[in-house]
């Protein structure tokens, strides 16, 4: 075994993202990564730093035919927790192209949920101002069924791929002991793929960040149907800015997933998140009750953005505090 693939080894059993063990060697995690991905090799000091964090010999790290002593960069908090799970190339590739095939699907029904009231508010706007002769109840009732459809056909492809995906998820919730290899396959696709994520990143954000133009632009004008359509436009980017960031994301998890970084590091996967999924529960079905009762599809859509945040803000006073 290569020093970059010890690294790794001994890191993931110690429990430690990349940021912590760069902050602990007092190097950046670009170091870090770059010495895993066999980029670059630690100096001598770096080496016996870790050594000493490891509780492993330098000849260990140094020596290539060198196993793993018994013990060796065993985290405390690893003891009550689950044995690492082995993972081959050939399950590593099967994943990936598992999350790569789903991503645009899953993007399409988060797409398909922000798009479903668009119909709705346009002919409720249509029949208020007379552009179109049909009762209120006909064009509530078709925008309605519209909505519900493209809400049915989002949660069927939520079932389908979250049913494909479901022989993958010990990889989401388990340590993982990577094959050699797997490490450098995901971070070569990382560095392939960052041109396109970031540009997907950028054009998403963008298109949320400027949505709300169109409406500005409408309110001047002091023509009500065109702040209708303003609304129109504000869920029609929206959708396509939600819909570019969550198939970058998709993809790019899987490789996360893999390498147990970012959000799937082994401390952040002892952590319970069936708390997530009752919240979520809770926002969607109070967003639906209030935007049946109110009809203000246009303005209870921000109860996402909004619950977003909390739950961002929550689970980082909840992990300063663990």
């Amino acid at each position: 075994m290569i020093l970059a693939d010890k690294i790794i080894e001994l890191r993931k059993r110690a429990g430690y993202s990349q940021e912590e063990l760069a902050e602990r060697l007092g190097v950046s995690r670009q170091s870090i990564s770059k010495w895993e991905g066999a980029q670059s090799i630690p100096d001598m000091n770096k080496i016996l730093a870790m050594a000493d964090l490891f509780g492993v010999s330098t000849d260990y790290l140094l020596r290539d035919e060198m196993d793993m002593p018994e013990g060796a960069a065993v985290d405390p908090g690893e003891a009550d927790e689950d044995p690492a799970v082995r993972v081959s190339m050939e399950t590593a590739r099967a994943y990936i192209e598992a999350r790569t095939a789903a991503a645009p699907k899953i993007a399409l029904g988060v797409m398909l949920c922000i798009f479903s009231p668009i119909l709705l508010i346009l002919l409720g706007g249509m029949q208020e101002y007379g552009i179109i002769a049909t009762s209120e109840e006909m064009a509530g009732g078709l925008g309605l069924i519209i909505l519900m459809a493209m809400v049915v056909i989002a949660v069927c492809i939520f079932i389908l791929t979250g049913s494909r995906l479901s022989k993958f998820e010990f990889l989401e919730k388990q340590p993982l002991d990577t094959e050699y290899g797997v490490a450098g396959l995901c971070r070569e696709l990382i560095e392939r793929q960052e041109n396109g994520y970031t540009r997907s990143m950028v054009i998403g954000v963008g298109l949320c960040v400027a949505s709300s133009i169109p409406l500005f632009a409408a309110m001047m004008t002091r023509n009500e149907f065109y702040c209708v359509l303003g609304i129109c436009f504000i869920l029609l980017m929206v959708g396509i800015g939600v819909c570019l960031i969550v198939k970058a994301n998709v993809v790019r998890d899987s490789y996360l997933v893999l390498l147990e970084e970012g959000d799937y590091t082994r401390e952040e996967k002892r952590v319970d998140h069936r708390i997530g999924g009752i919240y979520w529960g809770i926002v969607l079905a109070g967003y639906l009750l209030v935007s049946f009762l109110t009809m203000r599809w246009e303005i209870t859509w921000v109860v996402w953005p909004v619950a977003g945040i909390l739950y961002g803000v929550a689970k980082l006073i909840f992990s300063k505090r663990r």
